[in-house]
Order: C-alpha cells, then sequence, then structure tokens
C-alpha cells in the first residue's frame, strides 16, 4: 500500500492539515461552531481510501466533506493545496499525494 501512513499517520496528516485551516484568516471563519471532530473523521476516511488505505473499499466515503463549510471554488482549493503540503512534508509518495489531492478536489465537483 504505498502512501498509506497508517491510521495515527493520517490522524497527525489530518490534525496538521486542519491547524494549517484554522491558521488562515480567511479560511478560520468558515470552522466556527462545525463540529471539527466530525470533519476530522470524515477528511480521515477519505485520505485513508486515497492513500489506499484499509477504507479504499468504500466508494466515496466522505464526499464533501469540506462542502458543508460553504467554501468558494479558490478556497477549496486552498484547502487541497494545505493538504499537498501536508502529505509532502510527511515524506508520502508523489502519486499518493497526486490521490489525496484528487479524491478531495473530486468531493467539490473540480
Amino acid at each position: 500500500m504505498e502512501g498509506w501512513l497508517g491510521p495515527a499517520g493520517v490522524r497527525d496528516a489530518v490534525a496538521r492539515w486542519l491547524r494549517l485551516v484554522a491558521a488562515d484568516a480567511e479560511l478560520a471563519p468558515y470552522l466556527i461552531g462545525f463540529d471539527r471532530a466530525r470533519l476530522a473523521g470524515h477528511l480521515a476516511l477519505t485520505l485513508t481510501a486515497a492513500l489506499g488505505g484499509p477504507a479504499a473499499g468504500i466508494a466515496s466515503p466522505a464526499a464533501g466533506a469540506w462542502r458543508g463549510l460553504g467554501l468558494t471554488e479558490a478556497q477549496h482549493r486552498r484547502v487541497v493545496d494545505y493538504l499537498t503540503g501536508v502529505l509532502r512534508a510527511l515524506d508520502v509518495p508523489a502519486d499518493a499525494v497526486t490521490a489525496a489531492r484528487r479524491a478531495f478536489a473530486d468531493e467539490a465537483g473540480s
């Protein structure tokens, strides 16, 4: 399973990712009042599947996890860019990073 980080690695990646989004002055307001634990769970499931982990057999495990926040297309792309940065920092192979980007870009229909 090339690119699979394991459950702890996925949780760490999602936590780092959410911290980056929360630190973004334009994106942070979208997280106010939102159930971040639930969002993190959806993101972790989608990321697990995208990286070839055990959730890979689940079709669209968390389609639209970010959509419920009402982000614009440009904001959604920035969120996905943050994920890319996190995965690269964790030395996830390029093909797995591409698969993860695709999974989260596709959820917005982009």
